[in-house]
């Protein structure tokens, strides 16, 4: 594949519902552009853009895949994303280096959860969109209930460009009503056609609100338009271009991807009213200069110095770790030696290519607003900058959804622990929305991911591609104890056998505290010698890490060493640190212990109509509402607190409550006593538990 000027290149991404035809879009993209000599089918696992094994055997996507394509000497690359919401991170990467969407619409389904979150994220993107109207040949559509929906929902942005020949089985194919072209599906291909006289009276109206959207582009434009003039085909493009780039013009168009029709005029359209690379943020990226902190500037163009941004990492078992980037300026050459602006190493470009599914087309170069790949790159990851040695720059990361759900995971087979960490690691560099970490007070490592989906298919690769086989368990609560009284204890640790005995004794009072741990001692007359008094404090230290409820870490609490004895051979530090042990038991007993469990700060997310079921499950959780206020235009965020034993599932029961419309973010704010009739059946739990280890 050559390369392409950087006004003739396209970067688009494919948004929509899980189902709603994207992958098969792809197909009949590279069917038309002669690529693909027979069209891949999802159910068959046979796609371009599918071509994981998980992604077969699922029959959908889990990651975006690249689809470059050449059409009358333009260049596209489409960008493949998921529908499902688990895989988000992939549709974020894919959204950070594309100059537009198309946001496909199941035309049978109507609006779904999945064409909300669509056109959510391109509007906070302020990005250019088109919807296209798929599936018009199935039974039970009808197309101007759904574009009644689409204005309903989205507001008077919304422009059908086209207006169907028929609907459900007898579609047959539409009317450009921009360009007045009829294109007519003759059982092989979409051909120019007539458009039928019956016709007319609904393609006027629209056409007229058509041209007063491209009056309003221009004042010289709205001058002739008052006077009554006709506007040419180049200038209504070129209005309708700027309403579209602007945001304010939708254009909605139909068709069907199984029978390719409407790729033609899908296509015309992306070139006609998408931005070029060079047209994106006034043609210049801001970044930083990575030491210093400095603003630096880029233009894209292939004179300045390089700079690429990489936006996904495929980790494949043959050829190693793949990047994949969008060159931002300059141009990106085979052998060249080039800086990773976030980790200062130094990286060299083996062989450059295009990724097209999971084919590679070698290229010796990737320009300015073109989008490459590259093989073993040794630190390079996902989010990272690469950029000239001599003008390095740094751009913004990407800012990924916050893990939901989590999961503890365990190796089937002992010793594979680390085998575990190291494959996970090497997962992360592909989809880094997930994330391990080890709690080291349950002792678990845990996975943490957007949803049940996600985390499935991470262990199933795990199983796939290193051989390694886990399984899943709920994570436990890193619960903790303290006291709600005050009690003076003595502990006295006292040994005679054979040889030298071991004598301690110490009076030591235990009282609540904000503090997690404090020691004082307040001896008076050396009836403890000052070299035992550290051993006494490391003696309670080591008993808070167990405590006698449930033996959870014991915290705030002060221990005040008053009085004791000791004996003038048979002292010694390890009998004082014993005595310690048996004062912070007795004191523990004496002074009301409770358990504590950590409380979560939570952020909701929701529609409007979902506010009563919120907060009635909240209230279920033993939560509380902290307040509420509006977050995007239908949206409300709702703050509230509840114990982490409660939400472990919330990201599933979340997704079941609103129809996958809301979404949270959550974290460990602090502890709180547990309610007693709680308390006592966690304790029996825990001991369980422990004792069948």
């Amino acid at each position: 594949m050559k390369n392409y000027t950087v006004d003739k290149i396209r970067n688009v991404a494919f948004l929509g519902h899980g189902g709603s035809g994207k992958t098969t879009l792809a197909e009949a993209l590279l069917f038309t552009t002669k690529v693909i000599s027979r069209m891949g089918k999802v159910e068959d696992g046979n796609t371009v853009s599918d071509y994981d094994k998980e992604e077969i055997n699922r029959g959908f996507s889990i990651s975006t895949a690249v689809v470059p394509i050449e059409w009358q000497d333009h260049k596209y690359n489409f960008l493949d994303t998921p529908g499902y919401f688990d895989f988000v991170g992939d549709v974020f990467g894919a959204l950070r280096v594309a100059g537009g969407a198309v946001i496909m619409v199941d035309a049978s389904s109507g609006i779904e959860v999945g064409t909300e979150k669509a056109w959510n994220f391109t509007e906070k993107r302020n990005m250019p969109k088109i919807i296209f109207l798929n599936k018009m040949d199935k039974d039970n559509v009808n197309y101007v209930k759904v574009i009644k929906e689409l204005k309903d929902t989205f507001g008077k942005k919304i422009a059908p460009f086209c207006i169907p020949m028929g609907e459900g089985p007898e579609f047959r194919g539409f009317v450009n009503v921009v360009d007045m072209i009829g294109r007519e599906f003759n059982g092989k291909q979409c051909v120019d056609a007539a458009i039928p006289k019956d016709m007319e009276p609904r393609i006027k109206p629209i056409r007229d609100m058509l041209i007063e959207a491209v009056a309003e582009s221009d004042e010289e434009l709205m001058m002739k338009y008052f006077e009554g003039e006709e506007f040419s085909i180049e200038e209504i493009h070129e209005g309708l271009r700027k309403g579209v780039i602007s945001g304010d013009i939708v254009p909605v168009v139909v068709g069907a991807a199984e029978k390719r029709i409407g790729i033609h005029t899908l296509m015309d359209m992306i070139f006609d009213y998408f931005p070029t690379p060079k047209e994106l943020s006034d043609g210049v990226y801001q970044g930083a200069h990575p030491e210093t902190g400095e603003t630096e500037l880029r233009k894209v163009e292939t004179s300045e110095p390089f700079s690429a941004f990489v936006f996904k990492t495929i980790v494949d078992a043959f050829v190693g770790k793949i990047s994949l980037f969008k060159v931002y300026s300059g141009e990106a050459k085979k052998d060249m030696e080039i800086l990773n602006a976030n980790k200062d190493e130094k990286e060299k470009f083996g062989n450059l290519f295009l990724m097209r599914g999971k084919e590679q087309l070698e290229v010796d170069s990737v320009i300015a607003g073109d989008i490459g790949a590259t093989a073993k790159l040794q630190h390079t990851e996902t989010g990272d900058t690469l950029c000239d040695r001599d003008h390095p720059i740094q751009y913004n990361s990407m800012n990924l959804p916050k893990p939901a759900l989590f999961q503890a995971i365990e190796p089937k087979s002992k010793g594979d622990e680390e085998k575990i960490v190291s494959s996970l690691h090497r997962l992360t560099e592909e989809d880094p929305s997930f994330i391990i970490e080890r709690n080291k007070e349950t002792k678990q490592t845990l996975l943490g991911g957007q949803g049940t989906m996600q985390i499935q298919v991470i262990t199933s690769k795990l199983k796939n591609l290193f051989g390694v086989e886990v399984t899943l368990e709920g994570p436990k609560v890193a619960y903790r104890e303290t006291i709600k009284s005050v009690a003076t204890v003595q502990g006295k640790h006292k040994k005679q056998s054979g040889g030298a005995g071991q004598y301690g004794d110490v009076h030591i009072k235990f009282e609540p505290s904000n503090e997690i741990f404090i020691f004082e001692e307040k001896i008076f007359g050396g009836s403890v010698p000052r070299q035992y008094i550290p051993a006494v404090e490391k003696g309670l230290l080591e008993s808070c890490e167990k405590g006698v409820l449930a033996g959870c870490p014991v915290v705030n609490i002060k221990a005040t060493l008053l009085d004791g004895s000791y004996h003038a051979v048979d002292s010694s530090e390890m009998a004082f640190k014993m005595a310690a042990h048996i004062a912070f038991k007795k004191g523990m007993e004496q002074a009301k212990p409770v358990l504590l469990e950590p409380i979560a700060h939570v952020e909701i997310y929701i529609p409007d109509e979902y506010m009563g079921d919120i907060m009635g499950d909240m209230n279920r959780r033993r939560g509380r509402i902290l307040g509420m206020e509006p977050d995007e235009v239908g949206y409300q965020k709702v703050i509230a607190e509840a114990p982490q034993s409660e939400m472990f599932e919330y990201a599933t029961d979340l997704r079941s409550m609103t129809q996958a419309r809301g979404w949270f973010s959550m974290r460990v704010e602090r502890y709180e006593e547990v309610p007693m009739q709680i308390a006592v059946k966690i304790i029996e739990q825990i001991k369980a538990d422990n004792e069948s280890k």
